[in-house]
């Protein structure tokens, strides 16, 4: 018990650095330097910055300028933390693998928000999911065989979603899904590859129609893909 509430506080502090690559990576910024205000701009002191305490300490308030803080980051934190406690106890990994794929979770969320927020993927966190499968898989000890038949997967899942982008120039799929859609191919293989993309269209048109019948969105408005093809994947990892 005491390792899983270790590993629940560790995720909640790596969750508030995911916070800091969502919206550094999405907008361009560098990741180096102190926090600071989403609104004022001011930098945040040591109490400003404990996962999940300081949103509720401050009453959701920036403390400089008191303009409400989103949900989104005690929202992050929290699902980081849960993510690592359940990952560690329900996967049926190695010690090794499975702090591979905390990565691997971690690079998720980062894809999950950043879509969400800016309806934009960064390439640096492109790079870091593909490393982290990458690592994950030879650890994991696959035979060059199987290995190769992931590469194989990879390109066929990008070309399919490249298929798309191409198809409706843009306007069903972004660049960034296209790149993605290359690790979920390289991460899950062939066929849980294309069962994770099935799903994210499921679930992206369950909830697109959802959300013309409550007329928050319409027929043409553009919405995030990223989260769904997230969404695909996890179902995926964990069904496996």
């Amino acid at each position: 018990m005491t390792f899983y509430i270790f590993l629940f506080i560790l995720g909640l502090s790596i969750g508030s650095f995911l916070n800091v690559l969502i919206d550094r990576l999405s907008i361009g910024e560098s990741i180096m330097g102190r926090s600071h205000c989403d609104h004022c701009r001011h930098q945040l002191g040591v109490l400003d910055l404990i996962p999940i305490f300081s949103f509720i300490f401050l009453n959701r308030r920036c403390r400089y300028c008191a303009k409400k803080i989103s949900f989104i980051y005690p929202f992050v934190e929290l699902i980081t933390g849960m993510s690592f406690v359940f990952s560690w106890f329900y996967l049926p990994l190695d010690t090794s693998s499975r702090i591979i794929f905390l990565g691997i979770a971690s690079c998720l969320i980062v894809i999950f928000f950043a879509d969400f927020k800016y309806q934009v993927i960064p390439d640096d966190i492109q790079v870091a999911f593909i490393l982290f499968t990458v690592t994950f898989l030879l650890i994991k000890g696959v035979t060059a065989s199987v290995f190769l038949d992931h590469i194989l997967a990879a390109f066929l899942l990008m070309f399919a979603i490249l298929s798309i982008f191409l198809l409706t120039r843009g306007r069903g799929m972004g660049f960034g899904d296209v790149k993605l859609g290359f690790t979920i191919g390289l991460l899950l293989g062939l066929k849980s590859g294309f069962l994770s993309l099935y799903f994210a269209f499921v679930i992206g048109a369950i909830i697109g129609l959802f959300m013309i019948f409550l007329r928050k969105k319409h027929l043409k408005s553009k919405i995030a893909f990223g989260p769904f093809l997230v969404t695909g994947i996890i179902i995926m990892l964990f069904w496996q």
